[in-house]
């Protein structure tokens, strides 16, 4: 018992370290996480909410502090109770969210190993039977060193525990698990290989025969009966393969600007996943940064899940020289946990990512923009509408932005000049003025 006790309290005390230090060196996306189980759908706890950031650093330097305890003998009951209690209550919430498909992934190692609640259900069973061996047997744990020495080597993890947390959150996680991390590129993390796994669905149709209904059950070819079609019903057997990045895009306007962005030899992406939320002095950063950016060259992108309205809002206020697209709050919470934060692009590679703090450290050397492509065969010509009424490119060009609804160029077909014989497109230009 002594040996299978002291065994249990090493490898324990390490899985703690170590699930603790994951999601310490990642405490905003664990608070992301703890956000989902606040919510309706999970415990319907919503006054948690606002306080998600604050008690997921609480638990995970509890968590490696815990772990830290069992190893060296400090505090052996109070460590023992703790670690028990913490793990009934995790073994109930992992099977709470497993039996009725609550959550997706556990969140118990971050980014770094994706695990289903079943999954996770499974290890916190394994690890409670090992704690409650390690505390039917604690008169065999002993400190490894004396009083004065344990007590020190206890105060000094739970010092680096809260400055490696600081750390963290004033710039970004030490180590990048996810996707968006520096040196990969984002198209070939959307891409799904030609040889990719697909999904295995099976398909239950029901049909009306005899006045009974008849269930025929096939992998998605439709099944051969005489009978009344009632319904049918999928059932996904084994998941087919899933890139890495896959809820990201860009869009503006209803239209995608995904491929467009990421294939220019030089973007900044400015982060934003609610600028409501966003850091005042991250703002103010930004726009000094962007700034320099535009005029070295570089393409600015501002992404947001916020409303457009709002964000031109955000635009005007703080002065800012480029534009929001849209993208959706999770992927972008995903990419950078700083808001706002900053990546450097070369044809949707990423150079760096950075915190606003850091930004001083985004490197912005000129580059050239690539010369805009001219049709030299082809000459244009341009008929102009103004509210349906016929005008002219001066009268156009003289209206107030402000007063402007939209601006459509309809393309109409290729003509010839009878004169010169020149090739011409001609185009029309529709202004729509706003309502008074």
């Amino acid at each position: 018992m002594k040996i299978i006790v002291g065994f249990l309290r090493i490898f324990v005390g390490i899985f703690f370290i170590i699930s603790g230090f994951i999601k310490l060196n990642d405490p905003i996306g664990f608070a992301f996480k703890l956000e989902e189980y606040f919510g309706p759908t999970v415990l319907d706890l919503p006054f948690f909410t606002p306080y998600a950031l604050g008690i997921s650093i609480v638990v995970v330097v509890f968590e490696v502090l815990l772990g830290v305890f069992l190893i060296i003998g400090y505090k052996k009951k109070f460590t023992l109770w703790s670690l028990l209690l913490m793990i009934v209550f995790f073994t109930f919430l992992t099977f709470y969210s497993a039996y009725f498909d609550k959550v997706k992934d556990c969140g118990c190692f971050g980014d770094a190993m994706k695990m289903d609640p079943w999954e996770s259900f499974g290890k916190d069973v394994v690890l409670l039977v090992m704690i409650l061996i390690i505390f039917a047997g604690q008169k065999y744990i002993k400190p490894f060193f004396s009083k004065f020495i344990t007590t020190v080597i206890a105060l000094l993890s739970f010092i680096a525990c809260l400055g490696f947390a600081y750390h963290v959150l004033m710039h970004l996680p030490s180590i990048d698990f996810r996707p968006f991390k520096v040196g990969n590129n984002i198209t070939e993390k959307m891409t799904i290989p030609e040889d990719a796994p697909q999904p295995v669905i099976e398909y239950t149709w029901t049909f009306k025969e005899n006045g009974e209904d008849v269930q025929y059950v096939t992998n998605g070819s439709y099944p051969e009966s005489s009978g009344t079609y009632v319904g049918v019903e999928t059932d996904i057997i084994k998941e087919g393969y899933e890139p890495p990045i896959h809820d990201f895009s860009i869009e503006k306007d209803g239209e995608n600007y995904t491929e467009d962005i990421l294939s220019r030899p030089h973007v900044l992406l400015i982060i934003n996943y609610n600028l409501a939320k966003a850091e005042t002095e991250g703002l103010k950063t930004i726009k000094v940064l962007t700034d320099k950016a535009i005029e070295n060259g570089y393409d600015v992108i501002g992404i947001t899940a916020t409303g457009p309205e709002e964000a031109n809002t955000f635009k005007k206020e703080y002065n800012l020289n480029f534009d929001y697209y849209f993208c959706d709050e999770t992927a972008l919470k995903t990419i950078v946990r700083s808001n706002p934060g900053i990546l450097k692009l070369e044809k949707g590679t990423i150079i760096q990512k950075k915190h606003w703090n850091d930004a001083n450290e985004i490197e912005l050397p000129k580059v050239e923009r690539p010369e805009p492509e001219v049709i030299e065969e082809e000459i244009s010509d341009s008929l102009y509408f103004i509210d349906e009424s016929p005008s002219t490119k001066e009268e156009v060009d003289a209206l107030d932005s402000e007063t402007i609804e939209s601006v459509n160029i309809v393309k109409d077909s290729l003509v010839t000049d009878e004169e010169t014989g020149e090739n011409k497109i001609l185009n029309f230009v529709k202004v729509t003025l706003k309502e008074e």
